[in-house]
């Protein structure tokens, strides 16, 4: 065994070492061969530091154990109680069809609507956000389903529960704003932060009621800002938050204790959470709440111009090294865009201070804004950068002569129809304005024993292409044996032949 010489010497070296490194202020060097020496410092708590903008806006990461056991609890407590649990339940109808499972009459016939009536009650659990004071909740159009007779009831954290009604829902949008009925007291509400301003990486809570297994908080981050992949007309806020069924219509609030979103989605293959949540953004959500508390629905911005999403092969085409923005490919004759010099072929590439990725993203900046307002779109046309500025107007409203209901000894008979102008366009989600398209249908009409459905666009009648009313109501003013007919629903191109009236 090799014997230590001089030991209190070492020992005495060792415990100035201890010393040293606990008080947090070793100074060492390293050198390596004939490299130079570098000299490091360990910061300790009193070390003065260089400002640093971004902490000091957003805060700094944990650097001592007081400050990694700090709690969210506060954030909580103050958020907690405007969070409520939203009970739905409705009387809804159904049928004892023998055509339930054929998937000729399910897509065309409607299957489900032949046979014996019955009605059931459907539950449904979700969660909601009070937003002032007098008992105004948002929630998700999906958590209330509010057709035909349907109760709702709000539960709140401290086991008080109340009827409420719906002032408006928007099912593009995902949001549903409720009101508590005879209210008389003040409830607790949560108060809408700017979500433009939000930034990756930010922490977030997500506040519901997943499962139904009572309020349950979880924390986590900002993963992106400007999600618009999904089937709506939002672009989302997406967060790592564990999000779960019944988070639905939830609060996603900040380390303020304000609200930044309204949970909606979740991307999961076993309908559990992995890690990758949808909130509705709060600028967009407050302009649907305040538009409901004031009695009216939000009127979107029209364009006056159809865009598509930019792809590889535009962008090479168009010259251009990011695959990002709204291509135009079609400018209407009359417009904000034909006013404001919008050609085909430009490429937006941001709206106001906001870059966009694709049309939906144009389409999300230009609704926040607001009609009667302005825009400025900075576009690309021919490899150069232009600014435009466009009007915000509303879609023009349909004429007299744009909506007809059909009558007579023809399939169309008991069906209500309209040219696809702009307006029609957007409230069905066509992606066309030309033809005749289906708005509803009488019950127990031929057009409804036809299954003819609200959103199906005639493309040719008694072999005539159908490009509007005017062309179906001539085509339909002569008996056929036969009539061949070709609709358009959905995306699908539907043939077949229905014999005479």
């Amino acid at each position: 065994m090799m014997r230590i010489k001089n030991a209190g010497w070492v020992a005495r070296l060792l415990a100035v070492a201890v010393v040293a490194i606990l008080s947090g202020s070793v100074a060492y060097a390293i050198g390596v061969g004939n490299q130079p020496k570098k000299s490091y410092t360990a910061i300790s708590p009193d070390t003065p530091r260089t400002p640093n903008p971004t902490s000091a806006q957003w805060g700094a990461v944990p650097r001592s154990r007081e400050a990694i056991r700090q709690s969210f609890s506060p954030v909580v407590k103050r958020a907690a109680p405007a969070v409520v649990n939203v009970y739905v339940s409705s009387r809804v109808r159904t049928f004892a069809s023998p055509f339930r499972n054929d998937p000729f009459f399910d897509f065309f016939f409607r299957g489900d609507r032949f046979g014996r009536p019955t009605e059931r009650m459907q539950s449904s659990l979700g969660s909601g956000v009070i937003v002032s004071p007098d008992g105004v909740i948002v929630t998700n159009t999906h958590v209330i389903k509010a057709r035909g007779e349907t109760k709702i009831r709000v539960a709140l954290t401290d086991k008080r529960e109340f009827d409420a009604r719906v002032l408006s829902q928007d099912e593009k949008t995902d949001i549903a704003v409720l009101k508590i009925e005879n209210a008389e007291e003040k409830f607790p509400y949560l108060e809408f932060d700017d979500s433009d301003k939000l930034e990756v990486g930010d922490l977030v809570l997500a506040i519901g009621n997943p499962f139904g297994v009572g309020q349950t908080v979880t924390s986590g981050i900002i993963s992106a800002t400007a999600r618009s992949q999904l089937r709506s007309e939002a672009v989302f806020i997406q967060t790592d938050a564990a999000i779960n069924p019944g988070n639905s219509g939830g609060a996603l609030v900040d380390v303020d204790g304000r609200l930044i979103g309204i949970n909606t989605a979740i991307f999961s293959r076993s309908g559990g959470s992995h890690g990758i949540g949808f909130a509705i953004p709060a600028n967009l959500v407050r302009l649907f709440v305040d538009s409901a508390v004031q009695g009216r629905q939000v009127e979107r911005p029209w364009l006056g111009a159809s865009l598509e999403n930019m792809d590889r092969d535009m962008a090479g085409a168009l010259g251009l090294s990011r695959v990002a923005g709204a291509v135009v490919t079609r400018i209407y004759g009359t417009g904000p865009a034909n006013d404001a010099g919008l050609e085909p072929g430009d490429v937006i590439i941001k709206v106001g201070d906001f870059d966009v990725s694709d049309a939906r993203s144009v389409q999300y900046r230009l609704t926040t804004m607001g009609v009667g307002k302005s825009a400025r779109l900075k576009v690309m046309r021919k490899g150069r950068a232009q600014t435009i500025t466009i009007a915000l107007e509303p879609a023009p409203k349909p004429g007299p002569r744009d909506i007809r209901d059909f009558s007579g000894n023809h399939p169309f008979s008991g069906a209500r129809m309209a040219n696809i102008l702009p307006t029609i366009a957007e409230e069905l989600s066509l992606d066309t304005t030309d033809g005749a398209v289906v708005l509803s249908v009488q019950r127990r009409s031929v057009a409804a024993r036809l299954g003819f459905r609200a959103g199906d666009i005639v493309v040719e009648t008694a072999g005539r292409e159908i490009a509007n009313l005017d062309d179906l109501e001539s085509a339909v003013s002569r008996r056929q044996r036969v009539w061949h007919i070709s609709i358009r629903r959905g995306g699908r191109l539907i043939e077949t032949r229905i014999p005479g009236y």
